[in-house]
């Protein structure tokens, strides 16, 4: 069990650590860690690069949570057989952790948002459903990605709590509530420019790629 647990993880952080991102930005000959916010995340990409780049990151980062939700446990359990309803959670830390702290790129990365809700859609659909309703509610109304991000992540528990039922459920809310901490703790920066009114507002110009 404790071999299936490890491969789960190595395997899920390494499909979570391709940085999708840098690498679209690298074929544009963009260094996407030196303009706009320097996040190597869909959204930075998007304002930065545009439309394609971003919408081609953000598909990524998507599937990466997701195929490793789906595909990690599995052949983790061909590995080392063995039984438990850990494993799919474990991917999705797992490819959470391998895109906010890339080895490819010193252990730094992206924010996970995307990631996680790739994960969250293989493991737990209708709680995801309800995250990204509320994710698109704050956008629409505040523009700011970030803060829509924020919302998600801290609705994601709260959801998880009301749609899951059985023996799964408080760990799963116990495991969400560990995914929203980590998401709100790498959106620290955004808080502060929130406080302070210097957050960037989706539709405002973006800035320019050199």
């Amino acid at each position: 069990m404790v071999l299936a647990l490890f491969i789960t993880l190595v395997l899920a952080y390494l499909a979570g650590s391709l940085p999708t991102g840098f690498l679209v930005a690298r074929a544009m000959r963009v260094d996407i860690t030196r303009v706009g916010s320097g996040n190597i995340g869909a959204t930075n990409v998007f304002r930065v690069l545009g439309k394609g780049p971003g919408a081609l990151v953000l598909t990524v980062d998507l599937l990466k949570g997701a195929l490793a939700v789906s595909f990690a446990p599995a052949l983790a359990v061909a590995l080392a057989p063995a039984n438990s309803l850990a494993l799919p959670a474990l991917a999705a830390l797992g490819a959470v952790l391998g895109h906010n702290y890339t080895c490819w790129l010193g252990f730094k990365g992206g924010k996970g948002v995307a990631t996680s809700a790739g994960a969250m859609a293989a493991l737990i659909p209708p709680a995801f459903g309800v995250t990204v309703i509320t994710w698109l509610v704050v956008f629409f109304l505040s523009r700011y990605v970030s803060l829509a991000s924020i919302a998600g992540a801290i609705a994601l528990p709260i959801a998880t709590a009301f749609t899951v039922s059985g023996p799964t459920r408080w760990p799963l809310v116990g495991f969400t509530s560990v995914l929203a901490a980590l998401a709100v703790w790498r959106h620290r920066a955004n808080i502060a420019r929130l406080k302070a009114g210097t957050e960037h507002r989706f539709g405002n110009p973006k800035p320019t790629a050199s």
